[in-house]
């Protein structure tokens, strides 16, 4: 029988309002900020401004879905406790997996980000050692991750500010290069949607920090639209100012989007101020990515769908000090071995994948057409999105997303032979 989470050792609740939106805001004004605006551009055109509109649209259906969801089951997990409880256990499983394993892809991505810009001569080694470092930070309990988060945010916003402000105040600056019209087409604006969503998807890590939020039923739906609210504005000024000086085509062919946008604007003094901000901002998104991938570990591990060893909490941190170090492990495996940086598509596919099953489970909470009118948009956009990404991450995050449903029979059918042998 599955082991429900007010049996087992609970987590410390810590984090009121304000700390959970700074951790939605490590999560999402992250690298993905710096790294996706050129790859949304090329699918995109001129229509990038209408994706990010797009991006924006459904990650406001989701994170309302989630805000409510979150308040009714203010556990570790975020939506793998939500499907499981609204929907039944394979959909829980299925969004656990979607997100354990295309989060895992993406902390990777992530360290290596970290390494390209820190030394790109030795980028796997620098990997290696952020993770490390930001594993021993969790681990310390989930106060010190909050704190060096808040830093790593301050740090982060005043060179995205700096950015804006350079770019705007420029005579490359021309009004004329934000023209809204979709050169790329609709499935250009879309598939630009699905990768700018990358850049959205942190306000998940408020939702699976569930069981850390002091007062859940008021804090977590305060703070996921204000960590939205907020990362959507950022994203909104950075674009205009970036697209103002490079256009679209020149962003489109841009390999540091932001670098080249400084160094077009006048002031190439400025490229390495927004390296080093690059990988802060990478630096915050790997340690906010760790946090949620390890609690969404340690609800499935204490539902036995991994190993249950893996649900145990540390007695003076209280803190899943056994996920944590399996995650970091793993992480940082990938990070030595693998170049990951191309994993953008694909972790998009397993968080929309995850992502839809949160609006199904909301779509449940109430009959009401207006009740359901937004988890409506949300799913269909989810789906969308997923399926307008690049072909390859399509095709491989519907691999592992098999995978994970073949793992999921086998289980249940060793399980229920037991049964009957029993």
């Amino acid at each position: 029988m599955a082991q429900s989470p007010t049996s087992a050792p609970e987590l410390r609740r810590t984090l009121g309002v304000g700390d959970a939106v700074i951790v939605g805001l490590g999560s999402m004004i992250g690298a993905g900020i710096f790294a996706a605006l050129g790859p949304a551009a090329r699918a995109a055109g001129s229509g990038l401004l209408l994706g990010l509109a797009v991006a924006a649209v459904v990650a406001y259906c989701n994170a309302t879905s989630s805000a409510r969801l979150a308040a009714l089951y203010p556990a570790s997990g975020g939506t793998y406790v939500y499907g499981r409880e609204r929907l039944g256990a394979f959909w829980g499983y299925l969004a656990g997996w979607s997100f354990v394993v295309g989060k895992t892809a993406s902390c990777a991505a992530m360290a290596l980000t970290v390494g390209a810009y820190v030394w790109p001569g030795q980028a796997h080694a620098v990997a290696v050692a952020a993770v490390v470092a930001l594993t021993a930070v969790n681990y310390g309990g989930i106060q010190k991750s909050a704190w060096l988060t808040r830093v790593i945010v301050a740090v982060v916003l005043a060179v995205l500010a700096s950015v804006v402000v350079v770019c705007l105040g420029s005579d490359a600056s021309e009004a004329g290069r934000l023209d809204i019209g979709a050169s790329g087409g609709a499935g250009g604006v879309l598939q630009a949607a699905g990768l700018l969503f990358f850049a959205f998807a942190g306000y998940a890590r408020i939702a699976t920090l569930g069981e850390e939020v002091r007062d859940p039923a008021r804090t977590i739906p305060r703070a996921i639209p204000l960590a939205l609210g907020i990362a959507l504005a950022v994203y909104v000024c950075v674009a205009v100012a970036v697209l103002s000086v490079l256009g679209a085509g020149g962003l489109g062919r841009a390999a540091a989007p932001l670098a080249d946008a400084v160094r077009a604007a006048g002031v190439p003094g400025l490229v390495p101020v927004v390296r080093v901000g690059a990988a802060v901002a990478a630096l915050g998104s790997l340690l906010a990515l760790i946090l949620g991938v390890s609690r969404t570990t340690l609800a499935m591990a204490r539902d036995r769908h991994l190993p249950a060893a893996l649900s145990a909490v540390h007695p003076r941190f209280q803190v899943p000090h056994r996920a944590e170090l399996a995650v970091g492990a793993v992480v940082a495996a990938l990070a030595a071995t693998v170049d990951v940086r191309g994993a953008i598509g694909f972790s998009s596919f397993g968080v929309l994948a995850y992502y839809a099953v949160a609006n199904a489970s909301a779509w449940t909470l109430s009959p009401a057409p207006t009740a359901r009118a937004l988890p409506a948009v949300g799913l269909i956009g989810c789906v969308v999105l997923a399926f307008s990404l690049p072909e390859v991450s399509v095709v491989v995050g519907a691999g592992v997303l098999t995978v994970g449903v073949v793992a999921y029979g086998v289980r249940r059918w060793a399980t229920e032979r037991r049964g009957v042998e029993g």
